[in-house]
């Protein structure tokens, strides 16, 4: 097949071309100044040249809790602006397979048991990441009134959770926790720090999952997609507290300081782990555990950002 990879430039859409790359699919990998999904004159007239047989949405105006709760404006308009016009276009288009990335963020909050596909909708979501989450939530349903008008395209929805790995943000507001902690720990040795502060209790839960698996999941979505479910989360099942989180960095790291606690800063979401059940039944699991994860992480981090 003819595979557009949209986003292929970031953490994501990077694991997911290195991952393609190994299936004999020709892909599509436009950088964005071949291709501003903001633009739909744009994304139309390359669909209609290029006429993909599947398209891959991994592309995002992304960020950590900071960014997120400054700039709602921006992250629910452009992230629903580039959903609506690649999902709408491809459509007219007459793409008849599609895969939509979502975010685990479209859950409702501080829910205590596993987040599972039917929960969508069903509750308050998290304030910090709201203009986010709601522009994620509405491409996954125009996918699926797309789907449910015309039998004939079939437009999935894929879930993870925090996904980290090779080519992340690390050193700027739109880092995600995990690469800009391994960047603040890594600082706080160098400059032989005695302790590092940690936003909140660090007793809120999360789930992160390495890129280079999720990168391999597309893969085997591709190559499985009509059993593919028509929304499906994707993670490890497997959540830790954010202490651990710190003390699994600063092992790998290095690093022997202490840690401190500032319980006046946002931590968000109490929990928020994913029920990987129907990813189990389509036959697939993570393989990269934490540690292994984080040691890759930095190693791309020593390479590329020092």
């Amino acid at each position: 097949m003819k595979v557009l990879i949209a986003g292929s430039t970031g953490l994501v859409g990077s694991a997911v071309v290195e991952s393609m790359q190994k299936t004999n699919h020709e892909l599509l990998t436009p950088k964005h100044s071949e291709l501003d999904l903001l633009d739909r004159d744009a994304v139309r007239k390359y669909l209609r040249a290029q006429n993909p047989d599947l398209v891959i949405h991994c592309a995002g105006i992304v960020g950590g809790i900071m960014i997120n709760r400054k700039e709602q404006v921006r992250f629910m308009l452009e992230n629903l602006d580039m959903g609506k016009n690649l999902i709408h276009e491809s459509f007219l288009a007459g793409v008849k397979r599609f895969i939509n990335l979502g975010s685990s963020c479209m859950y409702p909050r501080n829910s205590e048991k596993p987040l599972a596909e039917d929960m969508i909708l069903t509750g308050e979501l998290e304030p910090t990441n709201e203009g986010y989450a709601i522009a994620k939530i509405a491409c996954e349903r125009l996918c699926e009134f797309i789907s449910r008008e015309n039998p004939a395209f079939q437009y999935k929805t894929i879930i993870p959770n925090n996904l980290y790995g090779k080519n992340d943000k690390f050193k700027t507001e739109n880092a995600h926790m995990l690469p800009a902690v391994i960047h603040k720990i890594h600082v706080a040795k160098m400059n032989g720090q005695s302790s590092i502060e940690i936003w909140g209790t660090g007793q809120v839960r999360r789930e992160f999952f390495y890129s280079g698996d999720f990168g391999d999941l597309i893969s085997y979505c591709v190559e499985n997609f009509d059993r593919l479910p028509s929304v499906m989360n994707a993670g490890t099942g497997i959540d830790f507290t954010i202490d651990q989180y710190y003390q699994a960095v600063a092992k790998v790291v290095g690093y022997e300081g202490q840690f401190t606690h500032d319980t006046s800063k946002p931590e968000g979401m109490t929990r928020k782990l994913l029920d990987v059940s129907k990813l189990k039944e389509f036959g697939w699991t993570a393989k990269t555990d934490l540690e292994t994860g984080i040691r890759k992480t930095y190693e791309f981090y020593l390479e590329h950002e020092i």
